[in-house]
């Protein structure tokens, strides 16, 4: 981390942080700059103030609790490990520790004091300035792999660690607003109450924030989430994304929503509206997708040599009706040949006309008086009937 760095320059409120009645719950730790107001009661592991801090409600850590001079707390301060009071802090309620507590000079608790552990009455050294006096005890003696271990330590937070709370110096924290001069950056499946005041502010997914948006730069709503209020930057853009629900009006200078978004106000925009849309074309197949495909190509594989014998035999079938039909052909032919070659023959012997007339005795007209007639009482352009 570098030197210079400052570590609370963001208000930072990690995945599934809840404002549950007038509370702040989280499941990690809580750290809040000097000079800050908290109007509400916070809920955590370990808890940790700077100077002048002030907690209109009551604190609740799992692990330990530190509060630097001049901080004050309304209401009552219970530590499931080890609590540091500095000089002049005032505990409204009762202050109940599980383990050690180090006070220091005039310290006031108005009601109940209790401790499991170790009670030292002292100015306990600040945060910062132990740090670096044990590291440098360490590189000292040598220790430099465990002065390497608690730096990463301090720095790095592991994945499946809770990420903190982070309120940024002078910031003011109420039901009504989130007050901070920093950037604001809002985690996944959060549920908080109040107007959200910041430079500029990035909202994940799937959130319900009961309060309006307010920015001087850009402003991101994440996929899924509601804002029950306006949503308005001073000189940035606004970008809502698919599924996101805004109930009031946004104001930018360009606005970016997406086509499966709602704003059910109006949209004031002095630069460009665009709607985004969905990709086209399919979705990618996943892993499960492609290995279902590829058992149903395999299974499709012996249906397809099954099917070739039914095809060798509609072949077969086919080649039987060419032949029959060829024979048929064949037959035709020959029947054709042996007309035509029934010429080459003796010519059957003609019979008399005698016989003729006397088959067709009562078909053949005799003579009458047509002149057409021929002498022998026949009309000689009448067809004769072929005698087989």
């Amino acid at each position: 981390m570098p030197i210079r760095s400052d570590p609370l320059d963001e208000l930072t409120i990690p995945d599934g942080t809840t404002v549950e009645e007038h509370d702040l719950v989280t499941e990690g730790d809580v750290i809040v700059g000097g000079q800050s107001t908290v109007e509400f009661g916070v809920r955590g592991d370990d808890v940790m103030a700077g100077e002048r801090v002030t907690f209109d409600g009551h604190i609740e850590a799992e692990g330990d609790c530190r509060l630097d001079m001049w901080s004050e707390v309304e209401e009552d301060v219970l530590v499931g490990g080890d609590a540091y009071l500095g000089e002049r802090t005032r505990v409204g309620g009762e202050l109940k520790v599980a383990g050690n507590v180090d006070i220091g000079d005039d310290v006031d608790i108005e009601q109940s004091f209790e401790a499991s552990g170790h009670i030292e009455i002292r100015n306990p050294m600040p945060t910062v300035v132990f740090l670096v006096v044990y590291l440098s005890q360490l590189l000292r003696i040598g220790e430099e792999e465990a002065a390497e271990d608690l730096a990463s330590q301090l720095v790095d937070a592991d994945d499946d660690e809770a990420q903190p709370v982070v309120i940024p110096r002078g910031a003011r924290v109420s039901d009504d607003a989130w007050r901070v001069s920093t950037p604001a950056v809002v985690g996944d499946g959060c549920r908080l109450h109040g107007n959200v005041r910041a430079e500029s502010l990035e909202v994940g997914n799937d959130n319900t924030i009961f309060g309006s948006l307010r920015a001087r730069g850009d402003v991101v709503v994440g996929p899924d989430t509601e804002i029950k209020g306006d949503v308005t930057t001073r000189g940035g853009d606004v970008s809502v994304a698919k599924g996101a629900t805004v109930w009031g009006d946004i104001s930018a200078e360009d606005v970016a929503l997406h086509e499966h978004a709602v704003v059910e106000g109006k949209i004031r925009v002095s630069g460009e509206l665009t709607q985004v849309r969905d990709a086209l074309g399919p979705d990618p197949e996943t892993e499960g997708d492609e290995a279902d495909t590829a058992e149903e190509a395999e299974a499709a594989e012996p249906e397809t040599e099954t099917a070739e014998p039914e095809t060798d035999d509609a072949a077969e079938t086919e080649g039987d009706e060419t032949t029959d039909d060829e024979e048929v052909e064949a037959t035709d032919e020959d029947s054709a040949t042996d007309v035509d070659g029934g010429g080459t023959e003796d010519p059957p012997a003609v019979e008399s006309r005698e016989a003729v007339e006397a088959e067709l005795d009562g078909v053949v007209p005799m003579m009458g008086e047509d002149p057409t007639h021929s002498e022998n009482g026949h009309d000689e352009d009448a067809e004769l009937a072929e005698v087989e």
